[in-house]
């Protein structure tokens, strides 16, 4: 088989169904030249996705669309550790900022759903590459009137990207939670791209990574200096703090 028809077999599995062709034909590369067998690469690449889009390991928030937000947030591990913590982390993050806010919300998952506990109104941009998570949030969106919008985008489509933040209006701030491993696992380096090209189109940016396994709650003893370092020399560092197993970074241009 060539490389699409390996793409085209990979989605043949509800999981993989709704994820954008870039993404998944960045894991297929990963494994295209390896040794093996087709049916093997498509495994290989299947178990690479699955640890990229950790919502798969949360089946049920797929076609729940009736129960409430918190609810919602509890079904997906990411969310639920962060969850006793919403309304202190956006409170720090979005003090002192004006009345006209966009919140644009890259790999946001399910993170729309916890629209209710920021500190004010603000216009909500999500983007996922998780078609399924995308029609959820904005099934929500809709049943709630809030102002809010998911995007079907990969963020590795950076032109498409860069367009939807030229488009919104108000004070831009950029949320990247627990986004950069996952780009780093399809595309070494992509995050310092990444970011490189969009700050500058925003206010600010506010990154997250875990620092403890969202099982076990241990410690995680590898660092991100290679992130951390860029954001100190690179862009002007704007609070830093630790909340919940979660790191965050806010900064902007320099």
């Amino acid at each position: 088989m060539d490389k699409n028809e390996i793409i085209s077999k990979i989605t043949k599995k509800q999981d993989f169904s709704e994820l954008p062709k870039k993404d998944i034909g960045l894991a297929f590369e990963k494994f295209e030249k390896r040794e093996c067998s087709d049916e093997e690469k498509v495994n290989l690449t299947r178990d690479l996705l699955r640890k990229v889009f950790s919502a798969f390991t949360s089946h049920k928030i797929l076609s729940l669309k009736d129960k409430n937000e918190e609810w919602i947030l509890r079904k997906h591990l990411s969310t639920r550790e962060r969850l006793p913590y919403y309304s202190q982390i956006y409170n720090r993050i979005l003090k002192n900022v004006g009345d006209k806010i966009t919140i644009l919300d890259f790999g946001a998952g399910i993170n729309g759903f916890s629209y209710k506990y920021f500190p004010k109104k603000i216009n909500y941009v999500a983007i996922e590459s998780m078609g399924q998570l995308v029609k959820l949030m904005n099934f929500y969106f809709q049943n709630k009137n809030l102002k809010g919008n998911a995007i079907f985008e990969s963020l590795f489509n950076l032109k498409k990207i860069k367009k939807i933040i030229k488009r919104t209006n108000g004070e831009k701030i950029l949320f990247l939670f627990k986004v950069v491993d996952s780009l780093e696992m399809l595309q070494k380096d992509y995050s310092k791209k990444l970011l490189s090209e969009i700050v500058p189109l925003v206010d600010k940016v506010v990154l997250s990574f875990a620092t403890r396994s969202m099982l076990k709650r241990e410690k995680f003893k590898v660092n991100r200096n290679w992130i951390v370092n860029f954001i100190y020399e690179d862009f002007k560092l704007l609070d830093e703090f630790e909340v919940g197993g979660e790191k965050y970074f806010v900064f902007r241009s320099k």
